[in-house]
């Protein structure tokens, strides 16, 4: 069954740093489409829901506020969350276990000030 949520923006407020907060945590090279453009993407072969960095009025990041997004931990956790505390996130959920439907989970707060999941399945679901 194809996926239900087709797209997210991550808000930010300082492109080149989130772009490189992103990058090194997805281990990716984003780029921004157009020199100078409000948003900045990742490449287009990681799956079947694609983000951006987006950058805007009536973009605000926040850490309580809003819809929560999870980004696949590409069967590594434990690795992302390393990644994140590196490009000098805060980890404020370590990986923890949620039970087989729901896998593995943490969270984090990213370069922006976002609160962010990030999510293993559950070995019968991989």
């Amino acid at each position: 069954m194809p996926s239900v949520l087709v797209w997210a923006d991550i808000p930010v407020t300082d492109m080149e740093r989130a772009m490189k907060f992103y990058g090194k945590v997805l281990q990716v090279q984003l780029m921004q489409p157009f020199p100078g453009q409000p948003v900045a993407v990742p490449p287009q072969d990681m799956g079947p829901v694609a983000f951006d960095l987006a950058i805007g009025e009536g973009l605000k990041p926040s850490s309580t506020e809003g819809t929560r997004i999870y980004l696949s931990a590409m069967g590594d956790i434990h690795g992302m969350a390393k990644r994140v505390e590196e490009a000098g996130g805060q980890i404020v959920m370590p990986p923890t276990e949620m039970g087989e439907m729901v896998g593995l989970i943490c969270f984090f707060i990213d370069s922006e000030g976002n609160r962010i999941g990030i999510q293993q399945p559950g070995h019968h679901q991989q």
